[in-house]
């Protein structure tokens, strides 16, 4: 049996379930638990985006892949705190104190992800999707399935985080320029550019305090 179809079988369980198989319903979940914060959450956005400014720097291995990712979980685990924290006195509190079952906890926790990826995705993103299904779109936002919900959610934050990076690799660019006309100039046509532009980008991001720009900016564009 495979996990999704553990966990929707588990939709039916009464509240009193046996703790082993209460047991093995949560690390059914906590083995989703990734693809739930990758597809429904910030993180897509924020870790896009680090890792236009490492490419904007011509260096794509610095910071390394480790560094950014958990840069990213912590980002994405302060800006989702207050869904977060819905989620978890709605369903998850209630169905570890056996107050609701598994369908109920279902049908609480996914509204305030719900929430969420609405506040961020386009109408004509959602309607995009509905379309490839071949489905009306819902008159109401609460009758947005999630299934649908999620891939919309995930093509608009590419869109964002692709524009948010246009804005942080243009200066970058122009540094590249720059440079190159300068060394053009000079008769120094075996020097490459990248020589001579990579410190002077560093400098310039170390003095604009670089990241904690990037970070406000990112976190911002959240509603």
């Amino acid at each position: 049996m495979t996990a999704a179809t553990m966990a929707m079988t588990a939709l039916d369980m009464p509240a009193g379930t046996s703790d082993v198989m209460r047991t093995t319903i949560m690390l059914t979940m906590l083995a989703i638990l990734p693809a739930v914060l990758i597809s429904m959450s910030s993180f897509v956005r924020i870790v896009i985006t680090l890792s236009m400014v490492r490419h904007a720097f011509g260096m794509p291995e610095t910071p390394p892949n480790p560094v950014l990712v958990s840069l990213a979980l912590f980002l994405t685990a302060f800006s989702m705190t207050p869904t977060l924290t819905a989620l978890n006195d709605r369903a998850v509190q209630p169905f570890l104190a056996r107050q609701i079952d598994l369908r109920d906890a279902y049908v609480r926790g996914s509204a305030p992800l719900r929430d969420f990826m609405l506040a961020q995705t386009r109408d004509s993103d959602i309607a995009a999707i509905y379309a490839v299904a071949h489905v009306p779109v819902p008159a109401r936002p609460e009758q947005v399935e999630l299934l649908k919900l999620a891939p919309a959610f995930i093509m608009n934050e590419l869109r964002v985080s692709f524009t948010i990076g246009f804005v942080i690799l243009l200066p970058f660019l122009l540094i590249d320029l720059v440079i190159s006309a300068i060394l053009l100039a000079l008769g120094m046509m075996m020097v490459p550019p990248a020589t001579i532009s990579l410190p002077i980008k560093l400098l310039m991001f170390v003095l604009i305090d670089g990241w904690s720009l990037v970070i406000q900016g990112v976190l911002g564009s959240f509603r």
